[in-house]
This record gives C-alpha cells, sequence and structure tokens, in this order.
C-alpha cells in the first residue's frame, strides 16, 4: 500500500512539471526513459545468459555486474 501511495505522489510531481516543461525537454524525457528500458532489456538477457553459461558461478557474474 505504501508503495503505491508513494508511486503516486511521484507520478504527480511528475505530471505537474511536465505541464511546464519544453518540448525539447518532454523529447530528453522519453529519450531517457526510452534508453533505461533498453539497459534493463539488456541487463535481463545477461542473467539469463549467465544462467545457462555452466562456465561461470553465478557469484562470479553478480561480483562482475557490481565492478
Amino acid at each position: 500500500m505504501e508503495t503505491t501511495t508513494k508511486r503516486q505522489a511521484l507520478l504527480k510531481a511528475i505530471y505537474e512539471k511536465l505541464e511546464q516543461a519544453y518540448e525539447d525537454t518532454l523529447e530528453d524525457v522519453i529519450e531517457l526513459l526510452d534508453i533505461r528500458k533498453a539497459e534493463d532489456e539488456e541487463d535481463f538477457h545477461a542473467i539469463k545468459e549467465a544462467k545457462n553459461d555452466t562456465s561461470i558461478s553465478w557469484e562470479e557474474y553478480k561480483r562482475e555486474l557490481e565492478s
């Protein structure tokens, strides 16, 4: 419940800021969100590949991600 309330508050604050933003700022926001989504997808695929790769352990892979 707390997460939902916090998310709603963040979305409201973002919406208020977006209403005042210049068009090029809005384009930048979209680009950043797309970049974040692409990075998340890359991470997902890397984790999936690592789980299937028996040459390194999961712990070794996590250490690589953190460095």
